[in-house]
């Protein structure tokens, strides 16, 4: 095994949710002006589904995410809930305990991360089945370029899904919901419509009109809170109110280039292309951990901060990326919810955790240390990097210790034959105990 191939690495591991980018670039789209068809897949539920199946719940309210202690109080964050749930209120992001309370019998389950993941190469595989060109989006979410349907009747169009959807239930036995549309963002949207197990088709401007103009903007791709803040400043509200406005109001709130893309991706102009996504490599690497409980023990939050670092840096061995700017959080047990985060350097560019925990653990452990004074309770740490860039770019001003670099090379080479967890330096046995969202964390 070579250690320095990423394919080697389990570079999924502890990440709940996959997402590639959170609107269309124009590096991701279509040079030639011809029109296409984008078929998008959104497996519903997909973790709680999967356990339906696999444990014959269906029926009942499942929230994945969260535990009970042996007393029976709910801990945990409800990372997604089956639509029982979720018409009793049950939302992702809600604590354990506040759902527990809308629903006393909630069952709840952990995140089963290697299940899913295995679930989802093989979704991938059937869908490959019925086109050439298919791409991840996330986990649960699939991206298929149809345009080979273009000319087809929408009788055509329709019964294809219906065979696609069919063949994942018989292979799988899990239902997705499907849309089809003439761009990439309004196939997202499409597939949203008729949750769960639904089929939509939006092959038309009249079929956009229909079902998608009455749509908020916030609901597309990259129209996060802050820009719809902005967009409803100017009287623009729904992807109706964009439609018949045109691009100038977005021209003038996000500048020329970017305010014609968002015009592009909202009323479904955009020439967004299904892209082989599988050699991505993300533009921050970060990891985060919320303990099942708090903690005021020193020791203990030292280990998680190891054990972060332990992460990414495992993350960007595998990546072949180095960074020398990263971010550490350090969450507070309260209601807001707030903590402390702090920035800091690394002498260079580097991948090995020494030099990150020589930077980072100090002063983490005055900031704990700090807080615990003040009377804080710890229940979280998280690390991310700021500024990456590729291994094979050398530096003026710093190089890694040879010994080190051989060390953590060995140890990854042992970690990815055997388990990520054969070799761990001896701080992170000292992490908080409890559980967390993921079965393999626990």
């Amino acid at each position: 095994m070579n250690p320095d191939d990423p394919r080697s690495y389990d570079l999924q591991q502890d990440v709940h949710r996959i997402t590639l980018y959170n609107t269309v670039a124009r590096d991701h789209q279509h040079r030639s002006l011809r029109k296409r068809l984008t078929l998008h897949l959104d497996m519903n539920c997909f973790y709680a589904q999967v356990e339906q199946r696999a444990y014959n719940l269906y029926g009942l309210p499942l929230a994945m995410g969260g535990w009970r202690k042996p007393d029976g109080t709910p801990r945990g964050i409800v990372a997604t809930a089956s639509y029982e749930a979720r018409r009793l209120g049950v939302e992702t992001a809600m604590s354990a305990f506040e759902a527990h309370q809308l629903c006393p019998y909630l069952v709840f389950m952990q995140i089963d991360y290697d299940k899913y993941k295995g679930i989802s190469r093989r979704l991938k595989q059937i869908m490959l089945d019925f086109a050439p060109d298919v791409e991840k989006y996330s986990m649960d979410e699939y991206f298929m370029d149809v345009s080979f349907l273009q000319k087809r009747s929408r009788r055509t169009i329709a019964e294809f899904v219906r065979r696609l959807k069919r063949a994942i239930y018989d292979e799988l036995g899990l239902v997705a919901s499907v849309g089809v549309a003439t761009s990439k963002t309004w196939a997202k949207l499409a597939s949203g419509l008729r949750k769960p197990d639904g089929l939509m088709l939006l092959l038309t401007p009249d079929d956009g009109a229909q079902h998608l103009f009455r749509l908020p903007l916030d609901k597309v791709w990259g129209i996060g809170r802050r820009r719809y803040a902005k967009l409803q400043s100017r009287g623009l509200h729904t992807i109706g109110d964009a439609w018949k406005q045109g691009p100038g109001p977005f021209k003038r709130l996000f500048g020329e280039m970017q305010g014609q893309l968002f015009f592009e991706i909202i009323t479904g102009r955009d020439r967004a292309r299904v892209l082989d996504n599988e050699g991505h490599v993300p533009d921050e690497v970060s990891y985060m951990h919320t303990f099942s409980d708090w903690s005021v023990e020193p020791d203990r939050i030292r280990g998680e901060v190891v054990k972060a670092v332990r992460k990414v840096c495992y993350r960007l061995r595998g990546y072949n990326r180095k960074a020398r700017r990263w971010g550490c959080h350090i969450r507070y047990q309260d209601v807001k919810w707030d903590g402390v985060t702090f920035v800091f350097n690394t002498p260079g560019y580097t991948n090995l955790d020494d030099y990150v925990l020589e930077a980072c653990l100090p002063r983490a452990m005055r900031l704990v240390e700090q807080a615990l004074r003040s009377e804080h309770k710890i229940r979280g740490i998280g690390l991310h990097t700021i500024e990456m860039l590729r291994t094979d770019q050398m530096e003026l001003f710093f190089q890694e210790d040879e010994r080190i670099q051989r060390l953590w090379r060995a140890a990854d080479c042992v970690n990815n034959t055997y388990g990520t967890n054969t070799l761990v330096q001896a701080a992170v046995k000292n992490s908080v105990p409890g559980k967390t969202h993921f079965v393999s964390r626990s």
